[in-house]
């Protein structure tokens, strides 16, 4: 009598789902414009002004920039920090004010909530210049996974929510000249804003993953 087998046959791998933009998508989109106000922070008397107005703030977006590195090795100071409203962004210097006692107090405040992306980053790049404790931080790309999101660049969470294109053509500027062009600014300023934006939108219940044009199984 003939040996008989049984073949067992594969199951498929079961696909998952979720919200992802592609980077020919990303690319199609109109550019987004910050259209709030932006106050240059660069002297003393205007920063504790600003630090005075924004720790009357329940909720901020947050961002760092630091010039970049083109050689092996070497390494900037983070020169600007970008703290957002709904309404106006503030560009506070680093580079030419230093890390000043009421930015850490604000930075260590955990009654203010600030909302940011690739924190860690922005506070490896703070500790070079001084020892910080940050307290009141959302992380975006870690609350973006729970309404479905798998992409983690601020362009493409952006990008899907609102339909619109932040250009990052300035990101590799110096941001520690002298003078800080227009471009420059309104790029620092939307970054920080669209944190902010991004945590309000989610938060309000107006996004639902699985109507998106960009939900798929992955």
């Amino acid at each position: 009598m003939a040996e008989t087998s049984t073949i067992t046959q594969q199951q498929p791998t079961p696909t998952k789902p979720g919200v992802a933009i592609s980077k020919e998508q990303l690319s199609q989109l109109p550019p987004e414009q910050f259209g709030g106000r932006i106050i240059l922070i660069q002297d003393t008397l205007n920063a504790r002004k600003a630090m005075d107005y924004l720790n009357d703030c329940s909720i901020v977006g947050f961002d760092t920039e630091t010039r970049p590195s083109f050689r092996k090795g070497q390494n900037h100071q983070v020169a600007l920090m970008q703290i957002s409203t709904t309404d106006c962004c503030f560009l506070i210097r680093l580079n030419r004010l230093g890390f000043f006692s009421e930015l850490r107090e604000f930075i260590e405040n955990p009654s203010i909530t600030k909302i940011g992306l690739s924190l860690k980053d922005d506070f490896h790049c703070i500790n070079r210049i001084s020892h910080i404790e940050p307290k009141g931080f959302i992380e975006l790309q870690q609350l973006v996974r729970d309404y479905m999101i798998t992409d983690s660049s601020l362009a493409k969470i952006y990008a899907i929510l609102f339909g619109t294109r932040i250009s990052k053509t300035q990101r590799l500027s110096n941001w520690e000249a002298t003078e800080l062009t227009v471009p420059q600014q309104q790029y620092a300023a939307l970054d920080a804003f669209a944190c902010l934006r991004i945590y309000h939108y989610l938060k309000s219940g107006a996004f639902n993953p699985t109507v998106s044009p960009y939900f798929h199984y992955q």
